[in-house]
């Protein structure tokens, strides 16, 4: 079947995520037939280097035969089982492995990013309510995060999120929340560093938390880069402040690793960095290694016994049908089981070196803020043109590339098994790329 027989069918049929449907009119979807891994075929053969991990999910390549093999023994004795009054084999060593990784436990588990969040915020709320009569802390209902971050586009992950084409239009059916100044370090004064910048937002965050600490159930923040708002990237010590304030004035912390969990930062979670434990962790998009929906909301036992009652009413009633899904549960433990087996971590030490090396040629382009974390690289292009953002990713896929860049931000973010070939190649396109589109 031809591309093109394949793009009309989609665009009568299908209404496409994240998408102004009628700019598909000048700027046609590609149908992908096959994907192998780093790279993706469409229907007539034409392949493009998956410089994002399509949307950030996939960790080890498209075709990873070990993923494969364990979705397909699962298949074979268990496709799926309700959660509720029911468990498997796949859902306990998951939860068993998350709970090793991350230092908290009892899983809690859903189908993506958002519904996590979700997740998180009702446990947060949900907690401060069974213990208002031994706490005595009975108005602890709102939330806090960052300028600029983004958790999600379901209401309440909306209502955290700070990306005003998302929200704005929402605004009404959102519960309130405050936003505190972002560490984002291009936001430092001149001759100011990093860290110095993160810590005084620290400062001003926690001179808010001192005041309102009464009210407040979490503060929510995605661990060292905000994705959403152009791969904003920070220094850690304002991770290791925000846990200080918190304890200090027993608020909540929620760590949304969703997009920068499983090795993104360098790390297997990014809160590691500053040697930061949260009240909950939210994971998804990575942890199946890009092969099917699932997310996991872990928190602290302290969390947990406050929901262990005789009530009912006290559970988290929070559910839906594929909760804990064993065809997903099996997919993340194999993805698991490929960091240990081949030392990942280390692996993308080198790479990412290479990766910051190379990238380095891009400084000939009108470009400021080069950076990287981990196995992340962005810089921001400067440019008068407002239509860069579609302009450079339409010039990116005929040098067979897939980029998807954020306003004027062009980032990186490949499966970590590519190649220095491959890093040279996405280079190259991505710089041919820029010259047609700046």
């Amino acid at each position: 079947m031809t591309n093109q027989t394949l793009l009309d069918r989609s665009l009568q049929a299908v209404w496409h995520p994240c998408t102004q449907m009628k700019q598909h009119e000048s700027y046609p979807l590609i149908p992908i037939h096959k994907g192998e891994g780093v790279w993706l075929y469409d229907a007539e053969g034409k392949r493009y280097l998956d410089a994002v991990s399509s949307w950030w999910v996939n960790l080890f390549g498209h075709n990873n035969p070990h993923i494969k093999d364990a979705i397909k023994l699962q298949l074979d004795t268990l496709e799926h089982v309700m959660l509720a009054g029911f468990t498997h084999q796949p859902v306990i060593e998951l939860s068993e492995k998350l709970a090793q990784l991350t230092g908290l436990g009892h899983a809690f588990y859903a189908s993506d990013g958002a519904s996590a969040t979700e997740i998180a915020l009702k446990m947060s709320f949900h907690y401060w309510h069974n213990c208002s009569a031994q706490t005595g802390k009975t108005n602890k209902t709102k939330f806090i995060s960052l300028q600029n971050s983004y958790h999600g586009e379901t209401l309440g992950a909306l209502a955290v999120t700070d990306v005003a084409i998302f929200k704005d239009t929402y605004a009404p059916l959102l519960m309130q929340s405050a936003q505190m100044p972002s560490p984002d370090f291009r936001l430092a004064e001149n001759g100011e560093s990093a860290e110095a910048f993160a810590l005084r937002c620290a400062d001003q965050l926690e001179q808010y938390v001192r005041e309102h600490h009464a009210e407040l159930a979490a503060f929510i923040i995605e661990p060292l880069i905000q994705c959403a708002a152009g791969m904003a990237m920070y220094h850690p010590a304002y991770l290791k402040r925000a846990r200080q304030i918190c304890s200090q004035y027993d608020v909540h912390l929620i760590a949304d690793e969703i997009a920068v969990g499983f090795g993104r930062t360098g790390t297997m979670f990014a809160c590691e960095q500053a040697a930061v434990t949260a009240d909950f962790i939210c994971l998804s998009k990575g942890i199946t290694g890009g092969y099917l929906p699932l997310s996991a909301v872990l928190t602290t036992d302290t969390v947990y016994q406050a929901f262990y009652d005789d009530s009912t009413a006290k559970g988290f009633l929070h559910s839906h049908s594929y909760t804990g899904n064993p065809l997903a549960c099996s997919a993340a433990l194999a993805t698991l089981a490929i960091f240990e087996s081949d030392n990942i971590l280390e692996k993308n030490k080198e790479k990412a070196c290479y990766l910051n090396e190379t990238m380095q040629a891009l400084t000939a382009f009108p470009i400021e803020h080069l950076r990287h974390q981990g196995m992340i690289l962005a810089f921001d292009v400067k440019t008068n043109n407002p239509q860069f953002s579609r302009g450079c990713y339409s010039q990116a896929l005929q040098q067979g590339l897939l980029l998807r860049p954020i306003g004027n931000t062009v980032y990186f973010m490949p499966p970590y098994t590519i190649t220095e070939a491959e890093i040279d190649f996405m280079l190259s396109a991505t710089m041919n790329a820029l010259r047609a589109s700046m």
